[in-house]
């Protein structure tokens, strides 16, 4: 059997006039889709749109919530206590449930977007928080976690459906958290290297760190930033390296336990 992997991309980021990435070329690419819910990025019309070319093409549709940030793109630490974090994480993924809907979609996944990402990979009352908020709006959801940190050992705890998430343009600590993006190297640009690391990486069934270190992980999927300036490159480098290396592309099933 053909070994497979997922391909996702953080889309859906635009805003009213104000365009963000390219996500019709990143959809002709990927296999599943993180779409912003209107917190750190995104609007309804956005939203609306992105569903349907999703769609369309055939790509996983996933619910992508956020501090509610749209000035900082999420990416800035809130110190949220945990009642009103659960709150807003039922709040944008019914948000994306209701639109999908209306768009004759449907929200298979959830996946947490910047800050907010970063905290709950390595504190686990947050990572519970953010899931069981989400697991209240819908039992079944998949929900997509960096693999091989607090975020992996939540779900395995909850015995929720899961997937393990790598990034095809970020550099990895050797704790299998994100070097931070204020760091030189943290974000990787060049489609060259991007492709051959990441078959490397599904090949050796571990994250390799920026050390190269090797940290075993379970890997469904692979994610590239919409807003990186280089991402449908990337994205097309790290396809044909895994297509080319025998690596299938399809959407995650996900797992339990």
């Amino acid at each position: 059997m053909t070994k497979t992997v997922d391909l996702n991309a953080d889309m859906g980021e635009s805003f009213g006039p104000w365009k963000m990435g390219d996500d019709a070329a990143l959809l002709d690419i990927v296999s599943s889709a993180n779409i912003a819910c209107g917190f750190h990025a995104g609007d309804p019309d956005v939203m609306a749109r992105t569903m349907v070319l999703a769609q369309d093409n055939g790509v996983g549709i996933g619910a992508h919530p956020g501090f509610m940030d749209l000035q900082g793109f999420g990416r800035r630490k809130m110190h949220v206590p945990h009642g009103t974090l659960a709150n807003m994480m039922r709040y944008q993924l019914g948000a994306a449930r209701g639109m999908a809907q209306a768009t004759g979609a449907q929200v298979r996944h959830l996946k947490l977007h910047g800050a907010l990402s970063n905290l709950a990979c390595v504190d686990h009352a947050m990572a519970r928080a953010c899931y069981e908020a989400a697991l209240d709006v819908d039992p079944d959801i998949i929900i997509m976690v960096l693999a091989a940190t607090a975020m992996e050992e939540v779900v395995r705890e909850l015995g929720c459906n899961w997937c393990g998430e790598i990034f095809a343009d970020r550099a990895y600590n050797d704790d299998g958290t994100l070097v931070d993006r204020s760091q030189p190297g943290a974000v990787i640009h060049d489609p060259d290297l991007a492709g051959p690391r990441i078959l490397q990486m599904v090949q050796e069934g571990a994250i390799i760190t920026k050390s190269g270190k090797r940290i075993p992980a379970a890997i469904d999927t692979i994610c590239l930033h919409g807003d990186t300036a280089e991402a449908v490159q990337l994205a097309a480098s790290v396809r044909s390296s895994l297509t080319d290396g025998g690596i299938g592309i399809r959407t995650f099933p996900g797992r339990r336990g």
